[in-house]
């Protein structure tokens, strides 16, 4: 199918052409002249035929426009064509002329306001700025210290207390206390229960040790060891009379950090940190 517009007598037609089978022309016209087509020609051929047809274009503003034109005088028609011309002439002219103008005053402000700064000085002084530091605070450059944990006794702690006064060295108490107190420093007054050699060394010892003065019909609280100590290196011996030689039976003062029970042995291991015969 093929569509071309032509004119004819000041009309536009818009032209079609379809092919239709031999037999079937007829149909074929009656739907086209429902769509507003006419029947402008035929031509038949051995299967098929060939069916033009034609409409009036639908009319716009424009068509409307040159329409109207056409119908005027030859004069009319050279004087509206010749105002036409000035009347873009001056709109030409008349947007050069702006354009000029305001470009040409964007110009004289930008140069206007160049000359003033050049000459017309700063009337506010320049701001100079100075580095300030800061002194440091006294919390920043001596950095604190945390206090050392006091010494555990029988005065400041209710558990030591209750520990050193226990019977069973095997008591559920002695296991929680350690646990509890693992690390801190423990001071008491206790005595040498046992002591031998440690392994097969004839200077370094195995210590037991139990709290208050020494008995041989009784012991109180756990049983506390130091275990593979040198009397003279690792009990760090003090006060105003230390002795020679130490043993099963001397009473000392104790001061321990404590390190661990064992509950299968019963034996609750501290590490000395001094120790005085009392």
């Amino acid at each position: 199918m093929l569509t071309v517009p032509a004119v004819v007598d000041d009309v536009q037609y818009e032209f079609t052409s379809v092919q239709a089978v031999r037999g079937t022309e007829t149909k074929t016209i009656a739907k086209w002249q429902k769509d507003g087509w006419q029947i402008f020609s035929r031509n038949q051929g051995l299967l098929r035929t060939e069916l033009t047809f034609r409409r009036v274009k639908p009319k716009t503003v424009g068509t409307r426009l040159l329409a109207a034109f056409r119908g005027l005088e030859s004069r009319t028609q050279r004087a509206l064509l010749a105002g036409a011309s000035a009347m873009v002439l001056l709109l030409v002219a008349v947007g050069v002329i702006v354009g000029m103008q305001s470009g040409g005053s964007a110009t004289e402000s930008a140069a206007s306001a160049t000359e003033v700064e050049a000459v017309e000085p700063s009337s506010e002084p320049e701001e100079v700025s100075t580095p300030t530091s800061s002194a440091p605070t006294s919390s920043a450059s001596a950095p604190t210290t945390p206090a050392p944990e006091a010494t555990l006794t029988v005065e400041n702690n209710a558990d030591l207390a209750a520990l050193v006064a226990l019977r069973d060295p095997g008591a559920a108490e002695v296991g929680e206390f350690a646990a509890k107190y693992r690390g801190r420093t423990i001071e008491f007054d206790g005595n040498i229960t046992a002591l031998a050699n440690h392994g097969s060394y004839t200077t370094r010892y195995d210590l037991l040790i139990n709290t208050g003065d020494y008995s041989t019909t009784s012991s109180l609280g756990p049983s506390f060891k130091f275990e593979d100590v040198n009397i003279t290196n690792d009990l760090h011996l003090t006060g105003p009379d230390i002795p020679d030689a130490i043993g099963v039976g001397d009473n000392l003062r104790i001061i321990a950090r404590v390190v661990e029970y064992n509950s299968n042995s019963q034996l609750f291991l501290l590490k000395p940190v001094s120790t005085q015969v009392r």
